[in-house]
């Protein structure tokens, strides 16, 4: 696919940038609302799995296990520093984030079939 250059590039650029938020001593304030993180964990996820789709177009068990491996190794990682640490409620959200992509995808799919019998 055309694409597949673009999606693989800003995939390594998405990686880089949430390995960086995940692992440095954060230096921002708590926000106004409490579970922003977990907000953010989901978005960071959906993002992943969209453009790993968008790069490589692996089957779903292997985007999904791959990513469940990153975030589990975020975890693990998070538990040994001393300024963060691990959760799985941030799994379960990492998780979710990429549930999410399939869902939007099945959505996508099915109606983009839809308009395609519609004419």
């Amino acid at each position: 696919m055309k694409y597949s250059l673009i999606f693989k590039c800003l995939l390594v650029i998405c990686f880089v940038v949430i390995s960086y938020l995940v692992f440095s001593r954060p230096t921002y304030s708590q926000s106004s609302f409490e579970h922003m993180d977990k907000v953010g964990h989901f978005g960071s996820f959906f993002a992943l799995a969209w453009l790993t789709y968008g790069a490589f177009k692996p089957k779903w068990y292997w985007l999904t296990s791959a990513l469940a491996a990153y975030a589990l190794l975020i975890e693990v990682i998070q538990g040994f520093l001393p300024y963060r640490s691990a959760s799985l409620a941030d799994f379960i959200a990492d998780l979710a984030g990429v549930a999410a992509f399939y869902i939007a995808l099945m959505s996508y799919h099915k109606l983009k079939s839809q308009l395609a019998r519609q004419g």
